[in-house]
């Protein structure tokens, strides 16, 4: 348990490495978010917006920032040695997919939460925003932060199935998905269908979770018993597609070729 524990945090100390070494990882983790916060604060002031809805709108752009920094950091430690051209040097060690996503999503866990606490602090004292009770922060971003595991996760196995062509996915997934999940507007808005397929998505469970603590009320039912249990559900499923994708990527060659 020990040696497997090792192998993890050997791979949440890589990513540490990587972004201390990377000016861009700084820039990733307090530009954009901070950007989406001053620009949705500002149309909230423009709007004379009562503080409910100030909230409302700046929960969206302070979660849709801590699930895109968190998900691209399980994405990057597949991505690293995708780009270094050592992906194959890195199985041929006794380590498999688990060590190297867990290990990513730990460092994602602190990054986040590094996020969530510049934001937060920043959108208190510029827009007057506040949290609400601090277990629905609690269960709100440890559900956004399982999500970030899950979307991690779908694009390594969308790169390692279909190759570096879909490598655009790691930027724009979390993008599109707050879109559909309701980051800056009720899901009850969108048409049924999009509705339908936002209700398949965690997300969208954790963010009206969040906004319950301003008085917003739910659209969907159970929302903390779905978002989990899909979280859950999701987890287990790509674990075992990931296996599948790694074992016909050493048999077709894609390995090889993520490693030129």
């Amino acid at each position: 348990m020990l040696s497997q524990i090792n192998k993890i945090l050997a791979f949440t100390y890589r990513n540490y490495i990587f972004a201390k070494r990377n000016m861009y990882a700084f820039v990733e983790l307090l530009f954009w978010p901070a950007v989406g916060v001053i620009s949705i604060g500002m149309m909230s002031l423009f709007l004379s917006l009562t503080q409910e809805l100030k909230s409302f709108l700046l929960t969206g752009a302070i979660i849709s920032g801590i699930l895109q920094v968190s998900q691209i950091d399980v994405a990057y430690g597949f991505l690293f040695d995708v780009w270094s051209k050592s992906l194959r040097q890195t199985f041929v060690t006794p380590i498999n997919y688990f060590h190297y996503i867990i290990g990513s999503w730990l460092f994602g866990i602190i990054r986040g939460i590094i996020v969530l606490f510049l934001l937060g602090l920043f959108s208190m004292w510029v827009f007057h925003f506040y949290l609400p009770n601090i277990k629905i922060v609690i269960v709100s971003i440890t559900g956004i932060l399982l999500s970030a595991l899950v979307i991690g996760m779908s694009v390594i196995f969308v790169i390692l199935y279909f190759g570096q062509r879909i490598m655009e996915i790691v930027w724009m997934i979390s993008t599109l998905i707050m879109l559909i999940c309701g980051i800056y507007y009720p899901v009850s808005m969108l048409p049924d269908f999009i509705r339908i397929i936002a209700g398949f998505i965690p997300v969208t469970y954790f963010l009206e979770y969040f906004r319950t603590g301003y008085g917003f009320k739910p659209v969907f039912n159970n929302i903390l018993l779905k978002g989990f249990g899909l979280c859950i559900i999701y987890i287990i499923i790509l674990f075992y597609l990931l296996d599948v994708a790694l074992q016909r990527a050493k048999k077709t060659g894609m390995m090889i070729k993520l490693s030129e």
